[in-house]
């Protein structure tokens, strides 16, 4: 497995996913499926199964590392997975119900969706992620559809966005003017930009798949550094103002 080249290894990988009971197709996600890997970056596959999938198959492979039950992860969007040590790659493997995937694609084409909590994301994670994992993963056993971004979505997805992008930046204005509270201050604020930027993303008609890097890539760069230059309670305030001058808005509404 070391002295596999990375063509190899996705090979042999995905047939060892593939043979596991239940198992009725694999991909290849993440920058390894987007062509934006750096020497280091983890491999992120997921099986999709419908309705049942035991985890014990996959623990009893051996691999070093963890093996979750169906839900580990928190439930929702993320029912669950691994984290793997094969050979010297890091490998995560995805749990996705078909039954959860085919009704959460069907929210997006109509426009729908919902935001879950889940460590590592600051301002949650929609439900259409796994749309987005459809259209843009590599299918590498199986068949699975690859849907089209919705118009309904695209419209939905960056009304709310937009919406919470304001409430969260007038609560970082908030907690700054009445208590200088610069932490909480420069979180919200950093959340605020996060879904700005899912906002001008789903406008675009682009998928997300996490929140690395969809600042710079929603063209907020300059904002962000606004941020991160500031140096006490007040050049936070100016920042947060700033920002929340360009995207409009007074505050929840």
């Amino acid at each position: 497995m070391t002295g596999m080249d990375d063509a190899e290894f996705t090979r042999w990988f995905a047939g060892e996913l593939a043979g596991l009971p239940d198992v009725l197709a694999v991909t290849l996600g993440g920058s390894r499926a987007s062509g934006t890997s750096y020497p280091g970056s983890d491999w992120d596959f997921a099986i999709y199964y419908r309705g049942v999938f035991d985890p014990s198959f996959l623990r009893n492979k051996g691999w070093p590392g963890d093996v979750t039950e169906i839900g580990g992860w928190g439930g929702g969007v993320m029912n669950g997975g691994a984290w793997l040590t094969i050979g010297d790659r890091r490998v995560d493997v995805h749990y996705r119900d078909l039954d959860d995937v085919e009704h959460w694609l069907a929210e997006a084409e109509a426009g729908c969706f919902a935001k879950e909590l889940l460590l590592f994301y600051v301002a949650g994670v929609p439900t259409y992620l796994l749309a987005a994992e459809l259209a843009t993963n590599v299918v590498l056993s199986g068949k699975l559809p690859r849907p089209a971004y919705p118009p309904l979505l695209a419209e939905e997805a960056s009304r709310r966005w937009l919406a919470d992008a304001r409430a969260s930046l007038w609560y970082a204005a908030s907690v700054l003017h009445g208590r200088a509270d610069v932490p909480a201050g420069l979180a919200n604020a950093s959340r605020g930009l996060i879904e700005a930027a899912h906002s001008w993303l789903a406008g675009r008609h682009e998928w997300v798949l996490n929140e690395k890097g969809i600042v710079e890539r929603a063209g907020l760069a300059a904002d962000a550094e606004l941020l991160l230059a500031a140096t006490d309670a007040a050049e936070l305030t100016a920042a947060v103002e700033s920002i929340r001058s360009r995207l409009g808005g007074t505050g929840p509404r």
